[in-house]
């Protein structure tokens, strides 16, 4: 395999496990972020850090990719368009891969745009968590030229273990993307449910992750989010804040739709009472407490023991 030249932008848990991938292939990787403490974990990795402008710019003019791993529509085009932007500092044809969740039309705009700059663009967001980011084996729903899936495949290749090419223009990728947020945000709810339920029922919560990962009430988001509710974990592996973002993009794209999303409504309220109550930046099994509160029951790690 070619070593080639890419930067990250964003070293949060996703961005982190990707560009350590990136690496494991053989990549020579820069990352860029905010955060200081994000870019010296990425250093100690082996990886090329960016912590000044110029730095920044020296990578950027040499990247033949550039991946954004950022929040949403909004950093996305700050990041490439904004005052500060990174499309004027891109060689030309270099792909940009926009890897946050946010509507279709949004990713239309950025392909448009890009090509305006002479850039290529592939729309490309990312399933599956932080422990497959570090892996390299996350899903990635992608959608964009041919060209621009050609030049992003060894970037593909090295953080994916499936690719699903979902049409040779922008916007297929982030509607599969946002499909899928409103079933994983469900699952994710449902599963709180279903283990404060259990628990009030007498039954022990490691039990029930055991149990019903093999039975048919089960789905990936049980699997991956039950442990963290029977440990009482409630670590930002993925905020509630961002399912506050997501099921919102889903029930606004289905409003604009005229489509009915009884569930995924029910599921963002929960989100959004999680917020209310302070537990935005909490992982987003944290709509468990919201369940024991209602239900005057204790939870594994809630309500805390005093003193911690």
């Amino acid at each position: 395999m070619t070593a080639r030249n890419v930067t990250l932008v964003g070293l949060g848990a996703m961005g982190l496990g990707m560009a350590q991938s990136l690496l494991r292939a053989g990549h020579h990787v820069t990352g860029l972020d905010h955060d200081p403490a994000r870019l010296a974990a990425f250093a100690a990795d082996g990886g090329a850090v960016a912590g000044n402008a110029a730095q920044a710019h020296t990578a950027l003019a040499e990247a033949e990719a550039v991946i954004l791993v950022v929040v949403n529509a909004q950093q996305t085009e700050a990041v490439l368009f904004g005052p500060e932007g990174i499309s004027g500092q891109l060689r030309k044809g270099a792909v940009i891969l926009s890897c946050a969740t946010f509507a279709p039309h949004y990713a239309v705009d950025f392909e448009r745009r890009a090509e305006t700059c002479g850039l290529l663009y592939l729309d490309a967001p990312i399933s599956g968590g932080a422990a497959k980011a570090a892996q390299g084996k996350l899903s990635i729903m992608a959608s964009g030229r041919a060209v621009a899936f050609t030049a992003a495949r060894p970037f593909l290749d090295a953080m994916a273990e499936t690719v699903f090419e979902l049409g040779d223009r922008a916007g297929a990728g982030s509607a599969m993307k946002i499909v899928n947020q409103l079933l994983a945000g469900i699952h994710v709810v449902s599963t709180a449910e279903a283990l404060t339920f259990g628990m009030g029922q007498g039954i022990d919560p490691k039990l029930m992750v055991d149990v019903l990962s093999r039975c048919a009430g089960s789905s990936w988001m049980f699997q991956n989010r039950g442990p963290f509710i029977a440990d009482g974990d409630y670590r930002p592996h993925s905020a509630v804040e961002i399912f506050v973002k997501d099921l919102g993009i889903v029930t606004q794209a289905a409003e604009d739709a005229g489509l009915s999303v009884p569930l995924a409504k029910t599921a963002l309220n929960r989100f959004l009472e999680a917020r209310e109550a302070g537990f935005g930046r909490e992982g987003d099994v944290a709509v468990a407490k919201l369940y024991a509160e209602e239900g005057h029951c204790a939870i594994p790690g809630w309500p805390r023991k005093t003193g911690e």
